[in-house]
């Protein structure tokens, strides 16, 4: 299992440099809650991010990321542990994953133990939003030895916030405040003035600095020159097709908008969508705040810079559904950008399917450290039958569910999780994968897939493989 999740690793996707890492880089891991996709770089003609947008640019922007659990809590359980929901059992915010696993050995906690100093700022694991904000909300003590909870005057203002939907508190409900001073009263401001101060303190020895910022969680907040970037008359809810809800099963909606768009009117949707945008960009400068630090401070050459959101998140489509918790794309899908330096891939996106799952393996191989064995019960890998060649930006991407583990493409084709065993071979760094195909619970075998024909390209799709009798159909998360 080890050797599996080692391959599993997000980045490796990509073409390996014949350059090597610095020892023991830095690692700066931010995490930004409630983020769709809804960037410039990935395609977004509304938004305006300049400052994320530079970091793809530099990076490997990932498109077609997917997170376990389209929830805050699990998710970032997950990421953290690099172990399924299913495994830690973490399904809802109000569960801790060591109830489950009390040994599990935290992502920063491995570089700890391998002479990082590791520190937070910020939400990386669940807070109740904004209820926790300058608490330690469910946090892991044993993951940092060093946190910083700023907050700021969106606590103080809470009172001057729009609520939507008055019936519901203003953490679940579509609600904001074009907000009065500076960027740095707010707490995400905050928080990065907090996190330059510890890369400045930090900067001789190896860190792994977690930097959570809480917009654009709801109530999305900011100050005005935010919203004034995004005026009204360029608003528009999302196209849905006439009958959009006939084909969509009753338990799609059973936790998010199964009244269309909560009931409100246009103009008040509209305004949500201008609330929204502007903090994705309030939040967006915080990031550019963060890599001009590191260029300052001469860190940017030996710092991973890691940017990633717990979830997607719905603005109206499908006829109005709002908010996260559902497995449509605009929920199950995130952003995840990796720049580690000396990359070859840097500058390049990947359209392979990744899950978040795998980004702890990622960074442990990026800074070459061995991964801790997992606890609890994993899925096994059989012996190897034959090697294969990674494709230039990657191998069969996966995804799982409970009873049976594989990916569904767009096209809906299926393909059956595998799990690869890297080797480096020789000069150049190339990487190459052992097919390990996974044993099935529950007597279900791996169906084989369809042999590739020599003249498919090697950045071709993966060849689709045949459908079992019975087998349940899920994508995209792990439960």
């Amino acid at each position: 299992m080890l050797r599996a999740m080692r391959a599993l690793s997000v980045f490796l996707l990509v073409l390996l440099s014949n350059l090597t890492l610095p020892a023991k880089p830095n690692v700066l891991f931010i995490a930004i809650d409630d983020l769709a996709p809804a960037l410039r770089c990935y395609g977004n003609l509304i938004a305006k991010t300049p400052h994320i947008d530079r970091l793809a640019a530099s990076g490997v922007r990932f498109d077609r990321a997917y997170n376990q659990l389209p929830l805050c809590n699990p998710t970032r359980a997950s990421v953290m542990t690099g172990l399924r929901p299913d495994t830690i059992k973490v399904y809802d915010l109000d569960r801790h994953f060591r109830d489950e696993v009390p040994k599990a050995v935290t992502l920063s906690q491995t570089f700890m133990r391998n002479g990082w100093w590791a520190g937070r700022v910020g939400k990386i694991y669940h807070y109740n939003v904004p209820a926790s904000i300058g608490t330690d909300g469910f946090d892991d003590p044993p993951s940092w030895q060093k946190t910083v909870n700023p907050k700021g005057r969106d606590k103080t203002d809470e009172a001057l916030i729009f609520n939507a939907e008055p019936h519901r508190k203003i953490s679940a409900a579509l609600s904001w405040l074009a907000a009065e001073g500076t960027d740095e009263e707010q707490t995400d401001g905050m928080i990065t003035t907090e996190a330059i101060k510890l890369m400045a303190q930090k900067r001789d020895k190896p860190f792994f600095l977690g930097v959570g910022f809480f917009r654009p969680h709801t109530p999305f907040v900011a100050p005005k020159k935010y919203f004034a970037m995004y005026p009204l008359k360029d608003m528009r809810l999302p196209y849905a097709p006439k009958g959009d809800r006939d084909d969509i099963p009753t338990a799609a909606f059973a936790h998010n908008c199964p009244v269309p768009h909560y009931n409100l009117d246009e103009l008040t949707l509209r305004k949500a969508l201008q609330a929204y945008y502007a903090t994705i960009s309030f939040v967006d400068s915080q990031v550019g705040r963060l890599m001009t630090a590191l260029d300052e401070l001469k860190l940017a050459d030996n710092t991973i810079v890691v940017l990633w959101s717990d979830h997607g998140y719905h603005l109206g489509e499908h006829n109005g559904i709002w908010q996260k918790r559902t497995l449509f794309e605009q929920s199950a899908r995130s952003p995840l950008i990796i720049r580690a330096p000396d990359m070859k891939g840097n500058g390049t996106a990947s359209t392979r399917i990744v899950e978040f799952v795998d980004i702890y393996p990622t960074l442990t191989d990026l800074a070459g450290l061995k991964n801790p064995r997992p606890r609890g019960p994993q899925p096994q890998a059989a012996p190897a039958k034959s090697p294969r060649r990674m494709e230039r930006h990657g191998y069969y991407p996966s995804a799982s569910t409970r009873r049976q583990s594989f990916t569904k493409a767009r096209d809906g084709s299926q393909h059956p999780h595998r799990s690869l065993a890297l080797q480096r071979l020789g000069r150049g760094q190339v990487w190459r994968g052992v097919v390990r195909p996974r044993r099935r619970p529950h007597g279900i075998q791996q169906p084989r897939p369809q042999a590739r024909r020599r003249s498919q390209s090697r950045n071709a799709a993966p060849p689709q493989t045949a459908r079992e009798k019975g087998q349940r159909q899920s994508a995209h998360h792990a439960v």
